[in-house]
């Protein structure tokens, strides 16, 4: 038996006994910024000799796990660890790293692929579902002691038939518009260029797109060409009858605009599971029948999360042994 240091969810350190036949200082060392788990805490010290940032050895390690919810990697994070030779983050996103300051450095960065790709897609359309057809209202309506026979119930429309406009069409896009698509939906979308091996219809403007959506799906990764890429024009075109669901980031929307939309009853009404300013949400939402909220949880399964954690040890494995990453980004 053997023991490493590691960190607990809030950041303290403890250490942690496993079952590991090399010595713990024979394992790579690796810097953890914030384990989300003990799970995480566990399957890293069996791989390598868990680092954490108060420790004097973390200026010398030369890979780092990071999240992207607390840590942004910037000069100034660089700096503190002049060793880094490679970074692995929890996410699919890579907005919280500045990836042209790391490829300067040559550090190599990973994400955990796509391994999100089905359980973001289905929960798009778990949302999607929920917004039309009114399920949480209708929910709200029931708990609270009431019948449709008493009038005033929250009809919903249906799915079938409406044209989803999807912004983003990366692999989650693509998985959202397959399982649209089984709906009867027609499925138009806008990205930085068209997709040459999807049946899809590529418009190539956002307004148009919302223009001739019922539904925009908000898909897409956060870039200084995407931040509040719907705005108050996209959401305006989208028409009193739009629905809007985003599961990409935050910021990709123009949130007061869309507080605005949805007060004034500009558009039909919403589905976020990402907001501009996490974990703080526009308390206008919390009185909306027409919106759902949920808390960045679209990625998040018990599978998912074992599947990410043995993606990032197989990415820092590979470091290691001096072979490619599994899911490095790349430039484009």
């Amino acid at each position: 038996m053997n023991s490493s240091p590691s960190l607990t969810s809030d950041g303290a350190t403890n250490t942690i006994t496993t079952s590991n036949k090399r010595s713990s200082s024979n394992l790579p060392p690796l810097l953890v910024l914030r384990p989300l788990s003990d799970a995480w805490s566990a399957a890293l010290s069996a791989k390598f000799t868990v680092i954490s940032p108060s420790s004097p050895l973390s200026t010398s390690t030369r890979a780092a796990l990071v999240s992207a919810a607390y840590n942004k990697v910037d000069p100034a994070f660089l700096d503190q660890y002049p060793s880094l030779q490679c970074i692995a983050t929890t996410s699919i996103g890579v907005d919280h790293i500045d990836l042209e300051e790391c490829w300067r450095r040559g550090i190599q960065v990973a994400t955990v692929g796509e391994i999100f790709t089905k359980d973001v897609a289905d929960y798009a359309v778990g949302l999607l579902i929920d917004v039309s057809r009114r399920i949480t209202m209708s929910d709200r309506y029931v708990q609270n002691g009431l019948w449709m026979s008493q009038g005033d119930y929250p009809l919903g429309s249906k799915l079938g038939g409406k044209h989803v406009g999807i912004v983003g069409l990366g692999s989650i896009g693509s998985a959202i518009a397959r399982r649209l698509e089984a709906f009867g939906c027609k499925i138009s979308y806008v990205s930085r260029k068209p997709k040459p091996t999807v049946k899809y219809k590529y418009i190539p403007n956002i307004y148009d797109l919302a223009t001739e959506s019922d539904i925009l799906v908000v898909a897409c990764s956060l870039t200084k060409e995407t931040h509040h890429i719907v705005n108050k024009q996209v959401l305006q075109a989208l028409g009193k009858e739009g629905i809007v669901i985003n599961i990409g980031r935050g910021a990709n929307i123009d949130e007061p605009e869309l507080v605005r939309c949805l007060v004034q009853g500009e558009i039909k009404g919403a589905g976020l599971d990402v907001f501009e300013n996490e974990p703080n949400i526009p308390k206008e939402l919390f009185e909306m029948g027409n919106v759902v909220l949920t808390a960045h949880q679209s990625v998040f399964t018990p599978e998912a999360i074992s599947d990410i954690i043995q993606v990032c040890i197989a990415n820092f494995e590979a470091f290691f042994a001096g072979k490619p990453l599994l899911t490095p980004v790349v430039a484009d």
